[in-house]
């Protein structure tokens, strides 16, 4: 496949996640060549039309679909002629069987071929150590992975809990997000737990159940329990534990920083939700698509917030950055600024609420044009895209800034 028609093929997913089916047909149409013999073009059948559902990714982050709705109307293509359109679930599956995606879906650059999956472990710094450990306790068990820097004998600087996206492991999630790298310079523990399929069938957090989203029991409970657990290991100091998740992962790190505040100094929400957006499966669909009400309940602690999330994000609306930061401020006063710039070839804006010592309270990047993936990422993980700036440098940056500023008095 050249790239020009993977260029294409990855214009046609835009359009049908805009909404813009008829174009996306034609943009398919265009580039297969329909009807011309001379061009070696593939004839591509119109599919009957099918009753309206959600999208493969909104299944991603519940693992389970809501009713079907009533049959979609055939849309109408640019000479008026009557054409049905792709659904982004059957787009995205014609494109990964042509190679067009990447792993677990991942939308990849404009032009670029899917590569191979990997079950690899992520590529360790040396003297560095990464183990495979399970931790149990009455509020239930899970296995885990644990990222130790080269350097731990001096005592580690601080500790990051990173929170797997829906079909991820911790393994692809350390290779996609890179943050191991990023712990071995700054002297950090990364925790990765486990979520597997036999705790969800996608294997999410259970960021939408009321049962899970309590300080005394469920699966927050559990990560705060797994978290104090090794934290007391590693002695490493009370003020330097952070958590930071992707997607559903996303939604559960600030489940953290709402039912622990006393245990995570500061959080990271990469194209997640807030707080409490959901209780049912429902609600969690409503709340995936921006609907429901603005804001979470309010933080009642003060853990610090930074958030990442894409313009065109198609999974989880950009919308539910605005209501994680509305949370969080009334805990977090505090003077605000704003900005733009561009960094890996996307511009951003960043919305900044600071102490009066020039602590970053909260901040919020807005990447123009990323959709439902790690900004900055490796490649060699899914749903991580290599574009825009590196969030997982700038959430190590905004954890440590406290400390960074200690040291430098």
């Amino acid at each position: 496949m050249n790239n020009a028609f993977a260029a294409a093929m990855s214009r046609a997913l835009e359009q049908t996640r805009a909404g813009n089916s008829a174009e996306a047909t034609r943009i398919i149409q265009a580039a297969l060549g329909q009807g011309s013999a001379a061009q070696g073009g593939l004839p591509l059948p119109s599919p009957a039309p099918m009753a309206a559902r959600p999208r493969i990714e909104d299944a991603e982050l519940v693992a389970v679909r809501p009713p079907k709705a009533a049959p979609a109307a055939a849309a109408a293509d640019g000479d008026g002629a009557a054409t049905a359109g792709f659904r982004p679930g059957d787009l995205q599956q014609m494109l990964g069987r042509m190679g067009c995606l990447g792993p677990q879906g991942s939308v990849l650059p404009q032009g670029l071929m899917a590569m191979p999956r990997t079950n690899a472990a992520p590529a360790l710094p040396p003297g560095a150590r990464y183990e495979t450990r399970r931790f149990a306790s009455a509020l239930g068990a899970r296995d885990y992975r644990l990222f130790l820097p080269s350097g731990i004998g001096d005592g580690a600087r601080g500790l990051i809990v990173m929170l797997h996206g829906c079909t991820q492991d911790p393994d692809d999630f350390a290779r996609g997000t890179d943050m191991n790298s990023h712990a071995e310079r700054a002297g950090l523990i990364v925790v990765y737990p486990h979520q597997t399929r036999a705790q969800n069938p996608q294997g999410c957090w259970n960021w939408f159940r009321p049962q899970d989203q309590g300080a005394e029991a469920g699966e927050a409970a559990l990560l705060a329990a797994l978290t104090r657990a090794v934290a007391a290991e590693f002695a490493v100091p009370q003020d330097s534990i952070f958590a930071a998740g992707l997607s559903a992962g996303g939604a559960m790190a600030a489940t953290l920083a709402a039912t622990q505040p006393d245990l995570f100094a500061a959080v990271g929400i990469h194209s997640g939700l807030p707080h409490g957006a959901a209780h049912d499966i429902p609600s969690a669909f409503g709340a995936m698509r921006g609907q429901g009400e603005r804001a979470g309940p309010a933080l009642r602690g003060t853990v610090r917030m930074i958030v990442f999330h894409g313009t065109a994000d198609a999974t989880v609306h950009p919308s539910n950055a605005e209501r994680l930061v509305a949370a969080a401020r009334p805990a977090l006063p505090g003077a605000a600024r704003h900005e733009r710039g561009s960094a890996g070839g996307r511009s951003y804006r960043r919305d900044v609420v600071e102490a009066d010592d020039g602590t970053p309270l909260i901040e919020s990047w807005r990447i123009d044009g990323a959709g439902h993936a790690w900004s900055g990422g490796r490649s060699e993980g899914s749903y991580a895209d290599p574009a825009g700036p590196d969030a997982s440098a700038q959430m190590v940056r905004f954890f440590l800034h406290r400390q960074a500023r200690q040291a430098s008095v």
